[in-house]
């Protein structure tokens, strides 16, 4: 499967490529101004781009492992590669805010020599278009992938704007005769590009650790199950995330006086059900006969019920 295709492997790598196209020519455009004219904030706008050129770069080479089958090495396949990857550019993104925000505080305290020049702003607005088309085309693809990493590049897209818009106040201010502008507008727009990141990091930890999904996604799992009408009762149902897909254990309760062959088509009636629902991945069912309460026993005793009883 090559970035030429149209399977959703195929889409990610060509979104990912992009980006690091996207990016790379920002880089070029920014750092060729900025080294002309000796803007600072075109040098450190561009200085941005190139971690993100980087994160960009790790998302194409790693983030399509999720769409690998499972194997020997990965049984349960290749999920938790991708919230990796998004972990990995919302902790870049945070150490450019951190370092963009340390540079504006410099400027605060020395002086800045820029040679005023309509090429500077020229160059800022082309910066600000790639990375609005960027954006679009990755929020794109993206709408039928539901890739956290493509959404944490489509994120890093957004701060660049900001960043690039911070900047042209900065160079702005330069015509103007008011160069504080520039870190001003940098130190402000840092602030936000660190809280971002710091998003992104947090959602994908959820991911990576199988936390428990909001109660809407234990809620429709349930209502799958409780569909077939061979189901009298459903207990100890626990959905994690394993990677961005959801995980699903659950004991469900059927008629003790059922065929083994019988009780083996239920169980696979409702892992196929479950696995049908969007966002599910592996699925364990443990069928138990109506009546027995050894799981009502086991909760009367200290223990836990996770599930409800019919």
């Amino acid at each position: 499967m090559g970035p030429w295709g149209s399977d959703e492997k195929a889409r990610f790598q060509r979104a990912a490529g992009v980006n690091v196209a996207g990016n790379a020519l920002k880089i070029a455009v920014e750092g060729a101004a900025g080294v002309a004219f000796g803007s600072i904030a075109l040098l450190a706008d561009a200085a941005h781009s190139v971690a993100d050129l980087i994160a960009s770069a790790v998302v194409l080479v790693w983030g399509g492992s999720r769409y690998d089958d499972a194997d020997e090495t990965h049984p349960h396949g290749h999920q938790r590669i991708e919230p990796l990857t998004a972990l990995f550019v919302g902790a870049t993104i945070v150490l450019l805010g951190l370092l963009l925000l340390r540079e504006s505080a410099l400027g605060l305290v020395g002086p800045v020599e820029v040679a005023a020049s309509p090429v500077l702003v020229a160059a800022l607005l082309f910066a600000m278009a790639d990375m609005y088309l960027l954006y679009w085309y990755t929020d794109r693809v993206n709408a039928t992938l539901g890739s956290t990493a493509l959404t944490a590049l489509a994120a890093d897209c957004l701060n660049d704007i900001y960043t690039t818009i911070a900047a042209l106040v900065g160079v702005l201010g330069v015509f103007l005769g008011f160069p504080i502008l520039d870190p001003i507008a940098g130190a402000l727009v840092s602030v936000l590009v660190v809280y971002q990141g710091i998003e992104i990091g947090r959602e994908n930890v959820t991911y990576l650790v199988g936390a428990a999904p909001p109660a809407a996604d234990r809620e429709r799992v349930t209502a799958a199950l409780r569909e077939n009408p061979a189901v009298e009762g459903v207990h100890d149902l626990r959905v994690f995330y394993d990677g961005t897909d959801l995980e699903v254990e659950v004991h469900v309760e059927v008629d003790g006086e059922l065929t083994l062959r019988e009780a083996h088509d239920i169980e696979t009636e409702l892992v196929t059900g479950l696995r049908n629902l969007e966002d599910v991945g592996d699925v364990h069912v443990h069928l138990d006969p109506s009546g027995v309460g050894e799981w009502k026993d086991a909760a009367d005793a200290g223990g836990e019920d996770d599930g409800d009883d019919a």
